[in-house]
C-alpha cells in the first residue's frame, strides 16, 4: 500500500489491485478545487494502462458526504476578475468527466451522503455507482444564477419521463433510491455496509463485492410522482411550467413552484434549455462542450455573482436576480449562453 501525504485534499493510493482516491476535505464536504480535479485526472491517467491496477475506487472523507460540489466561492472571485480561473478548471473538469464516463477498468464511485453539482461529475459517469440510504443528492445550480454542468444535463435529459427536469429547475435533493430510479446510480449499499463492501471490492473485485452487499433499494419516491411530474414539466417554458404546477396543486407541486420561484429565472430558462437540448446530442463529451458553453456565458451574467453572494458570501439569502421574473427573460438571452465558446472545449 502506498500512501501520500495525510495533509493533502485528495488522498490517492494502490491498495493491493486497486486505485483509491480518496476526496479528503471533509470540512468543506470534500468540495473540489482545481488541483484536486487535476490530481484526480493524474491518477486516473497513470492507472489506465497500468496492469496492476485492476479498477478504481472513489469515495469521500468525513460523515458527510462524498462531495458537495466545485468551490464556487473560488469561482466567485474568478467571475468578479476577468474569469480566467474558473474557465480553466471547468475546462479542466470536464475532461476528467469525460475521462471517467470512457475509463475502460471498473470505476467505482461510493456516493454515500451529500452528492451535488461536481460530486456528482466525479461518480455518476463511473460505470458501477453506489448509492446508499444517506445518500443526498443534486444539481443544485438555478439557486446561484448557474447552469447544471459537470454532464449533469446529460444524465437529467435521460431520466425517466421528466424526473429530470424537475430535479434540474427544482434543484431539490433527491436520495440513493431516486437516483437509482433517475440513472444516475446502479446498486443499493446500506451505509453500515459500506466498509464490508469496500473490503470485499479491494480484495475480490467489485462485481463480488456488489453481489454480496448490494440490496434491493427502497422505492423511489420520485419515481412514484411521475404522473404530475411529467403533466407539468411538459410545458414549453419556465412560465407554462410554474403555471401547471400552480394549477396542479397539492403538497409536493406546490412546492416545487415555491422552488423554482425562488431561483434564477435566466438559469432556469437556460436550464430547460440545455436539459432539452441535451437529450438530443448522443455523447457525454457533446453534452460537456455545451456545458462549456453555457459555463463561461454565466461567468458574464449577473446572476452568478449575485447568486454565490447571497448563498455563500453575504450569506442574506436575498439574491436580486436580473432578468427579475421568468416572463421577463428573452430568447435572446437564452441563445447568448449557447454561443460558442472561444474557445471552445475539446477533446483531443
Amino acid at each position: 500500500m502506498h500512501d501520500v501525504d495525510e495533509n493533502e485534499d485528495v488522498l490517492v493510493k494502490i491498495d493491493g489491485s486497486v486505485g483509491r482516491i480518496t476526496l479528503n476535505r471533509p470540512k468543506a464536504i470534500n468540495s473540489l478545487t482545481h488541483p484536486m480535479v487535476t490530481r484526480i485526472g493524474a491518477a486516473l491517467t497513470a492507472w489506465q494502462d497500468d496492469d496492476a491496477v485492476a479498477c478504481v475506487i472513489v469515495d469521500g472523507a468525513g460523515e458527510r458526504g462524498l462531495c458537495a460540489g466545485g468551490d464556487v466561492v473560488a469561482i466567485y472571485h474568478s467571475a468578479k476578475a476577468d474569469g480566467a480561473e474558473a474557465r480553466q478548471f471547468w475546462h479542466d473538469e470536464y475532461l476528467v468527466n469525460a475521462q471517467i464516463g470512457r475509463y475502460p477498468k471498473p470505476y467505482v464511485a461510493i456516493m454515500d451522503g451529500i452528492t451535488m453539482g461536481g460530486g456528482v461529475g466525479i461518480s455518476a459517469h463511473g460505470s458501477v455507482r453506489i448509492a446508499t440510504d444517506t445518500t443526498k443528492m443534486a444539481m443544485p445550480e438555478v439557486g446561484i444564477g448557474f447552469i447544471p454542468d459537470v454532464g449533469g444535463t446529460y444524465l437529467l435529459a435521460r431520466t425517466p419521463g421528466l424526473l429530470g427536469l424537475h430535479a434540474a429547475l427544482s434543484g431539490a435533493p433527491f436520495t440513493g433510491a431516486d437516483a437509482i430510479a433517475m440513472g444516475f446510480a446502479d446498486h443499493f449499499v446500506p451505509h453500515d455496509l459500506l466498509q464490508e463492501f469496500l473490503a470485499t471490492a479491494t480484495a475480490d473485485g467489485p462485481a463480488a463485492a456488489v453481489a454480496a452487499h448490494a440490496q434491493e433499494p427502497p422505492p423511489s419516491t420520485l419515481l412514484a410522482q411521475r404522473d404530475w411530474i411529467d403533466e407539468c414539466y411538459a410545458g414549453d417554458t419556465v412560465s407554462d411550467i410554474l403555471a401547471a404546477l400552480r394549477d396542479r396543486g397539492g403538497e409536493q407541486a406546490t412546492k416545487a413552484a415555491e422552488l423554482i420561484s425562488s431561483r434564477s429565472p435566466v438559469a432556469l430558462a437556460v436550464t430547460l434549455q440545455a436539459v432539452r437540448r441535451a437529450g438530443t446530442l448522443t455523447s457525454l463529451e457533446d453534452v460537456l462542450r455545451q456545458e462549456f458553453r453555457t459555463s463561461c456565458a454565466s461567468l458574464r451574467s449577473h446572476d452568478l455573482v449575485e447568486g454565490i453572494r447571497a448563498q455563500l458570501i453575504d450569506k442574506d439569502r436575498n439574491p436580486k436576480w436580473s432578468p427579475p421574473s421568468p416572463e421577463a427573460v428573452t430568447t435572446a438571452d437564452v441563445e447568448a449562453y449557447f454561443a460558442p465558446a472561444d474557445p471552445d472545449l475539446s477533446f483531443d
